[in-house]
């Protein structure tokens, strides 16, 4: 059984760094989108980049985190990849999905709101997208040594709880 497991490892690889590239990409996309956003347009106009940027988020960026979040917590279990430098990425990946739900918000707001909410100036949500993504792309080249710091047992070590297939070990 744990052969299917180890040929599923660089399919899920391929499948969580495709995703990645499309998530990253449209949380940089977007604020230039919304910058798109100004009184003077049209009224078609207006509608056609919010109806851009809405689909943009809800078809192509939200499903892609969602696969790429799947895809590296299958990762995780399947190559046991419980090390210290996981837990600091998965800091500034909660802080990449604290700025996708911000971009939606922003989103949201620029909908419901027409002519009444203007978004950020574009660099502002894109600083706070590239912050997390540059620091989760170091982490994930240099897998820093953090063995100075002082992780708990139970973040480093497996817990004797068994999974309902078996992992193959490195």
């Amino acid at each position: 059984m744990t052969e299917w497991i180890a040929a599923a490892v660089p399919f899920l690889k391929a499948l969580h760094i495709i995703t990645l590239f499309v998530w990253c990409g449209g949380l940089v996309a977007l604020p230039l989108m919304l910058s798109r956003h100004h009184p003077a347009n049209s009224h078609a106009d207006y509608r056609r980049i919010r109806r851009a940027t809405h689909l943009t988020y809800t078809v192509v960026v939200t499903p892609s985190a969602l696969v790429a979040v799947i895809a590296g917590t299958w990762l995780v279990f399947f190559r046991e990849a419980l090390v210290p430098w996981l837990y600091v990425k998965l800091l500034f990946v909660a802080l990449l999905v604290s700025a996708h739900a911000w971009i939606g918000h922003i989103i949201v707001t620029m909908a419901e709101t027409k002519r009444q909410h203007y978004p950020p100036a574009a660099y502002v949500p894109i600083t706070a997208v590239l912050v997390p993504m540059l620091a989760i792309l170091v982490l994930v080249l240099g897998k820093p040594d953090f063995s100075g710091i002082a992780f708990p047992e139970w973040l480093t070590e497996p817990r004797d709880g068994q999974l309902p297939f078996d992992v193959p070990r490195r």
